[in-house]
């Protein structure tokens, strides 16, 4: 994510170039009629080829072979029913559409709105602040992740995560940067999810034989933007210290082999969502059942008419194909070996990196649509 200049008056279309060329970003086989056919909402979504991957999953945990529990059709209204957008925007989203870049005020403020929302929920949330210093182009800084897990002591997490920085910007004819889709909305959709499905994860507190040993984590990245420039050292602070912390900390707690990054089913990483007609290639071949089953419920959904001025000539999940990786909070998670699904808009939002990324350009409906999709696929994935 390379810094753009801030100019509110640039044009948007000249913008948007960077975001074809950025390095390990293949956007070449976005063609229509290279679209695979999404499995049906009522398969599991895996081929058998596929279900037999393995993956670098320690093999106690036996993750890659997890399946999910389908929902039924009154569930899944249910679900659609129990979101609100509403509610979201006014609670969850617009306290945090302030500037918010690492250190400062904003960034407390931020982070204490984010608590304070799991806080006052009825499942079992443990929370963490993972705050530590780092050097960064002007010096020190200190930065802080946000962990929020249930039954911590569960060998398997789904693990759903985002940034909640935004980047630093000089303030622009008094406009400042509030990075709306870069990641206020992703922390809010985690937020809304979190109190939509609380009845449900407020049952993960009595695990049972009949139900895997598995349960669910937010994380919400401190630092993800360069003050800078992007490169290795200037991005992503948050992301690589946790994911050393993680890969040094033994889990469950006691083991001797395994580590709380081996305890991770599934990172599913939300960046750049809130824009009008968002598309979500498939990145990664490892965790292709998975983004079958984002394909099958969005189908599935629209199919009840549950998503609202959903056309079904602009689906936002396709598989068309494995891109290139782009450069973000799930690489140093990757790089130790585990499963990740990118949601991240392709090609970036128009705003991206402009003053213009805030709640005016923002589309409901789309974000409403998405809530649903997501609420479904972490039922399903955990058997709620």
């Amino acid at each position: 994510m390379s810094m753009l200049a801030p100019n509110p008056d640039a044009n948007r279309k000249e913008k948007r170039v960077p975001l074809l060329s950025k390095p390990g970003l293949d956007l070449s086989r976005g063609n229509e009629s290279k679209d695979i056919p999404p499995p049906s909402l009522h398969s599991n979504g895996c081929k058998e080829k596929r279900c037999k991957e393995k993956g670098k999953a320690h093999p106690e945990f036996g993750s890659n072979y997890h399946q999910p529990a389908l929902l039924n059709v009154s569930s899944l209204r249910q679900v659609a029913e129990g979101t609100s957008i509403s509610e979201m925007w006014q609670n969850d989203l617009r306290p945090l559409l302030i500037e918010r870049y690492p250190g400062s005020p904003g960034s407390f403020a931020a982070r204490q709105h984010i608590m304070q929302r799991i806080q006052r929920l009825q499942a079992d949330w443990v929370l963490e602040v993972d705050t530590f210093l780092s050097q960064t182009p002007y010096g020190y800084r200190s930065f802080s992740n946000i962990i929020s897990t249930l039954n911590p002591t569960a060998k398997r997490h789904l693990v759903l995560a985002c940034h909640y920085d935004s980047k630093y910007f000089p303030h622009w004819d008094d406009r400042v940067f509030v990075g709306a889709t870069d990641s206020a909305v992703p922390c809010a959709m985690m937020l809304e999810l979190a109190r939509a499905l609380d009845k449900q994860l407020f049952s993960l507190k009595n695990i049972s034989d009949s139900r895997p040993d598995l349960s669910l984590q937010l994380i919400f990245f401190d630092g993800e933007e360069a003050f800078h420039l992007w490169s290795p050292q200037d991005s992503l602070y948050g992301s690589r210290h946790l994911a050393s912390k993680m890969a040094s900390t033994p889990h469950p707690p006691g083991a001797r082999d395994t580590n709380q990054l081996h305890g991770m089913d599934l990172l599913v990483l939300l960046d750049l969502i809130g824009a009008p007609f968002p598309t979500f290639p498939n990145f990664f071949p490892n965790t292709a059942r998975w983004f079958g089953r984002l394909e099958a419920i969005e189908h599935g959904l629209r199919e009840l008419g549950l998503l609202k001025d959903h056309s079904s000539e602009r689906w936002y999940f396709r598989n068309y194909g494995y891109g290139g990786v782009i450069q973000d909070d799930h690489i140093p998670f990757l790089r130790r070996g585990v499963p990740v699904l990118h949601l991240i808009s392709s090609p970036f939002p128009e705003v991206w990196h402009t003053m213009d990324d805030n709640e005016e350009n923002l589309d409901r409906t789309t974000i409403d649509n998405l809530n649903k999709i997501l609420q479904v696929f972490v039922l399903e994935y955990l058997h709620l």
